[in-house]
């Protein structure tokens, strides 16, 4: 049995490594092959291009790379059609991947994709150019197989790895004591997004807002997970400016944060997602540009109510959500204060994301081995 992957980011290489290693479990022969990471690697792929191959952001560096895209693209589609895997996956990276998957799917091979673009909020029109690019679409979200029904192409749900990966129960206490958080304190985190746009955007709002806090709750303090070491920098240069906040600046260590925190104000984006798993209430915030936010509008291109994962599941508001002018510092203010000040409103939130966390939590990689295995077998098995 051969199987070719292609994975075009670090998100890509967990969600291939994961299912490879699924695979492997029922059938010990089954060879891998394609674009990965390292994790795919340490699990037998042989990887002939790198996922750093594929990992660019932002439209100027893709414009930049276009010429080399397009030509490892053609590279690949030779080689898989000379390799005759019995099923090509993709994994994520659309942009990418449904280019080399139409072009695969016309060669006969069978094709499948691996994480459904998200139509059911943004350019939906995108499902057609899926339904002409794939045999099959696999799910991580349950509500997503249903905006593929009335088109000719598979959909299955196989769960989101992060439900798997997160504890039903996230205990707090040894969160605070890892970080040397204080017990009984109060302690909030403060998520302003993973890329450097996003932080600059969010950030000044969220410490408005945590000096606010500050002065209603002397023993107040607030954590900030960085991805990068240029946020670290770059926050720890502006947190001066807060003498009255008192506010760390971490590398990474998100997970941890969240745990040790009584409430969450974070970026829309799948922060908000794990800060559901995790189980602490929150604040959705979120600002773009004003000629993007006014596009949105003008041609409604948001397809949702809501706009954080949460809401989005639950299909209503569990959760706030501020959103450009929304996103004041007194609102993210007051919205944490009645987190705080309401525990009923806590408990009956922490219900409903313990329930959203058991429907997300099947076992992503062994359902998504299973899917894989019945397409191999025969599309309507």
């Amino acid at each position: 049995m051969k199987i070719v992957l292609v994975a075009g980011e670090a998100s890509g290489d967990q969600l291939g490594a994961a299912l490879i290693r699924a695979i492997h479990s029922s059938e010990p022969d089954a060879r891998f092959a394609g674009i990965g990471g390292p994790l795919m690697k340490a699990e037998g792929c042989d990887c002939w291009w790198d996922t750093s191959e594929l990992s660019l952001m932002g439209l100027f560096e893709v414009v930049s790379h276009l010429p080399r895209l397009i030509k490892l693209r053609r590279q690949l589609v030779q080689r898989v059609v000379e390799h005759q895997p019995d099923v090509f996956i993709g994994i994520d990276a659309p942009d990418f991947n449904l280019g080399v998957e139409k072009r695969l799917k016309k060669k006969s091979i069978p094709v499948i994709h691996y994480v459904s673009p998200t139509i059911w909020a943004w350019r939906a029109g995108r499902v057609k150019t899926i339904t002409k690019s794939t045999d099959r679409v696999m799910c991580l979200f349950p509500f997503e197989p249903e905006c593929y029904k009335q088109y000719p192409v598979a959909a299955d749900y196989t769960g989101h790895p992060l439900a798997d990966a997160i504890d039903l129960e996230v205990e707090t206490e040894p969160a605070r004591t890892a970080l040397g958080v204080e017990t009984g304190s109060i302690c909030i985190a403060l998520l302003p997004g993973s890329r450097m746009s996003e932080v600059e955007k969010l950030s000044t709002a969220m410490l408005d807002a945590a000096s606010i806090l500050s002065k209603r709750y002397p023993d107040i303090s607030f954590l900030i997970p960085a991805a990068t070491e240029s946020i670290v920098q770059y926050l720890r240069s502006v947190l001066p400016g807060y003498s009255g906040v008192s506010c760390r600046v971490l590398s990474g260590q998100a997970k941890e944060v969240m745990a040790a925190a009584d409430v969450v104000i974070c970026a829309s984006g799948t922060a908000t997602l794990e800060v559901m798993l995790v189980n602490r209430p929150m604040v959705v915030c979120y600002r773009v540009s004003g000629m993007t936010y006014n596009l949105t509008k003008w041609f409604r291109m948001m397809k949702t109510r809501f706009f954080s994962l949460p809401n989005i599941l639950a299909g209503e508001q569990l959760v706030p959500e501020l959103i450009q002018h929304d996103m004041t510092a007194q609102r993210i203010a007051d919205e944490v204060v009645r987190w705080l000040e309401q525990p009923e409103l806590t408990d009956n939130l922490k219900q409903r994301f313990d329930a959203l966390h058991r429907v997300l939590r099947i076992d992503a990689a062994a359902t998504a081995a299973r899917v894989v295995l019945r397409q191999i077998a025969g599309p309507n098995r």
